[in-house]
């Protein structure tokens, strides 16, 4: 999109902000920023943010590299961690909260929300896999995870269709702004 999406205006709050929100409303108690492209405009916007960073000193890296220095951020009692790119920014908290909750009952350690046959995010994943997030092959990321250990992973139908909308394109950005927020975005002079 030539810009840095975490930071595009989402209704009051920035894309990013609205990520944090619905994770901490779901019941996350440390959320984990991780850091590359435009790392001090996102520092300094989230610096009023209970939040960590990392920093993926390769940010043209695969996913996989930002998800390791994620994890290496975690505290080592950490049971569960999600993970989710940064521009799914209509996620209801509710997701979190029903992913947990599946989680807790024992029957999956990998929980994936799925609308309508779908896979979206944030996934849900149980940390003793802790080790293998931190060594993902690079060209595949979580699914090699859930490739190697399909028996552990439950896909969780959810009813919202956010988990599967994510912001590549500026029509993205636009239709989702409007179904959301319920009028256009702003305009924005550097788009």
């Amino acid at each position: 999109m030539g810009t840095c999406k975490p930071l595009l205006p989402f209704g009051d709050k920035t894309v990013i902000e609205n990520c944090i929100d619905y994770l901490t409303a779901g019941g996350v108690q440390t959320i984990v920023v991780v850091l590359g492209h435009q790392a001090a405009e996102l520092k300094t916007s989230l610096k009023d943010r209970q939040v960590q960073f990392a920093l993926n000193p390769n940010p043209k890296s695969e996913m996989s590299e930002s998800i390791a220095c994620g994890v290496r951020k975690l505290r080592g009692d950490s049971r569960v961690t999600f993970i989710t790119p940064a521009d799914y920014p209509a996620v209801p908290a509710e997701v979190v909260v029903e992913l947990l909750d599946h989680w807790r009952t024992g029957a999956a350690k990998l929980l994936l929300p799925e609308y309508q046959g779908r896979g979206g995010h944030p996934v849900l994943v149980d940390l003793s896999f802790r080790d293998e997030l931190l060594h993902l092959e690079p060209e595949r990321g979580l699914r090699s995870l859930f490739d190697a250990h399909r028996g552990q992973v439950r896909r969780v139908p959810v009813k919202s269709p956010f988990v599967a909308r994510d912001i590549d394109t500026w029509d993205d950005y636009r239709s989702l702004y409007r179904e959301v927020i319920g009028r256009e975005p702003p305009e924005l002079s550097w788009s």
